[in-house]
């Protein structure tokens, strides 16, 4: 895992890349929140291929459980990704209410995450 770091606007944002899932659990979720927020970061971009499917599955717990962490340090995510693959109405439901916030964002491209995540 590499973290790329943007600057927008005096802004840091931290870029997850890697070729692997890197957050697997809960768990490993907060360990990155952690990590990066230690460096000085509190905006994130995550690939959606690099976060278990599980996440997901609203039932898994999982999104619900580590983006609560993320409201509460006010650390703002964007996760990058195709979201038209999950059928479900309920996680339909909850990227369109995330997407309200200015804190927790899925969205199409790197480019839209940065602007999302650059804007004050």
């Amino acid at each position: 895992m590499d973290i790329k770091t943007h600057t927008i606007n005096d802004i840091k944002i931290a870029e997850v890349v890697s070729d692997t899932i890197v957050v697997k659990t809960t768990d490993d979720g907060l360990d990155l929140l952690g990590n990066l927020y230690y460096q000085d970061f509190d905006r994130i971009i995550i690939h959606e291929e690099n976060i278990t499917p599980d996440f997901f599955d609203l039932k898994s717990g999982i999104a619900g459980e580590m983006l609560q962490k993320f409201s509460t340090y006010r650390v703002r995510l964007a996760v990058v990704g195709d979201f038209a693959k999950y059928p479900g109405k309920s996680i339909k439901d909850f990227i369109i209410e995330s997407n309200r916030t200015r804190q927790i964002n899925f969205v199409n491209s790197t480019a839209e995450a940065l602007s999302r995540l650059s804007a004050n």
